[in-house]
């Protein structure tokens, strides 16, 4: 399906397949997007109706990340991971807890530095993430993995060209091979790929994705749609999905974006992770453009992490 939309003076204009729908919006944004999803059903977000609680947050209050949620161990061995992370490295350094959010910093640190880290860190771009395992993840009795529920962030996004950030879920049954996700499925709830200036592309997209059967030549992959959020490297937007055993449900801002069960949904507990990436492989960096011309000192800044589930009343 081909869309064009033109937004100005408060007035849009959306061409698919040949239609044109006259659409009056209050805004004074001119936009031309292609091929991009843009709330589909709009159906509101209505948790209390549904009978959801909030059952665990994070409102990132104070001056350090609480470990009794948070593990920020850049190399946390059960989930197959190391300091390098595609075009950079991943440490600890970078994660911060103040002004009421979650920093997650990404920057450039020269060779004398990163001698302190050892191992296999050098110099090059760091960043960091953090995860709700805290142990070992096949530990299902860890309080902080979830069965099902409705999952949100409010987050400003980290503007650079070749970053990569993220709002996630995932367990060990990812890595099973059987052709099925209800082992396990990485679940995307946004990521944003780099901040690039092109012609007929809006930095003001994000991506929404699932993984199952491993990473390797098994490796399963949906790609459930590209989506709009507003201004998100400048303002704070929420990124949901509502997770039932029947199907994923993706939001942006209180709206729903897409549905979908593909791959089968996950039948197991599943742990949250905030992170970015840089792009790249083997911690040197290859964004789509130069990026340590394109890059300064930049963070990924996250408001709150909330949990709803159902639940039932007595």
């Amino acid at each position: 399906m081909f869309r064009r939309s033109f937004m100005n003076g408060g007035f849009c204009v959306k061409i698919v397949n040949g239609f044109i729908a006259f659409i009056v919006l209050l805004s004074s944004v001119f936009r031309v997007d292609i091929g991009l999803g843009l709330n589909p059903t709009n159906r509101t977000l209505n948790l209390e109706e549904e009978g959801y609680k909030l059952v665990w947050q994070d409102e990132f209050k104070g001056t350090e990340l609480d470990k009794n949620k948070w593990n920020d161990n850049q190399s946390v061995n059960t989930l197959h991971w190391g300091a390098v992370r595609n075009g950079g490295y991943w440490h600890k350094d970078m994660i911060s807890v103040s002004d009421d959010n979650l920093h997650i910093k990404v920057k450039y640190v020269d060779g004398g530095a990163a001698s302190r880290y050892g191992g296999d860190y050098k110099a090059g771009w760091y960043t960091g993430y953090v995860t709700t395992y805290l142990s070992n993840p096949s530990d299902l009795s860890n309080p902080d993995t979830f069965l099902y529920g409705y999952f949100e962030t409010r987050a400003i996004l980290p503007a650079g060209e070749g970053l990569w950030s993220a709002f996630w879920m995932m367990n060990d049954g990812v890595y099973k091979t059987d052709n099925d996700g209800r082992d396990g499925t990485e679940i995307d709830v946004f990521e944003s790929f780099g901040y690039p200036d092109q012609p007929f592309y809006t930095a003001n997209k994000v991506a929404v994705n699932l993984h199952w059967n491993g990473y390797n030549e098994a490796h399963e992959h949906y790609h459930v749609g590209d989506f709009y959020a507003v201004n998100p490297y400048k303002q704070y937007n929420t990124y949901g999905v509502k997770w039932t055993p029947d199907e994923y449900v993706f939001y942006i801002n209180g709206k729903e974006c897409a549905r979908t069960d593909r791959g089968g949904v996950s039948q197991n507990p599943e742990c949250l992770l905030l992170s970015v990436e840089i792009s790249g492989k083997n911690g040197v960096a290859s964004g789509k453009g130069n990026i340590s011309a394109n890059v300064g000192d930049v963070e990924f800044l996250v408001d709150y992490v909330r949990v709803y589930q159902q639940v039932k009343e007595n």
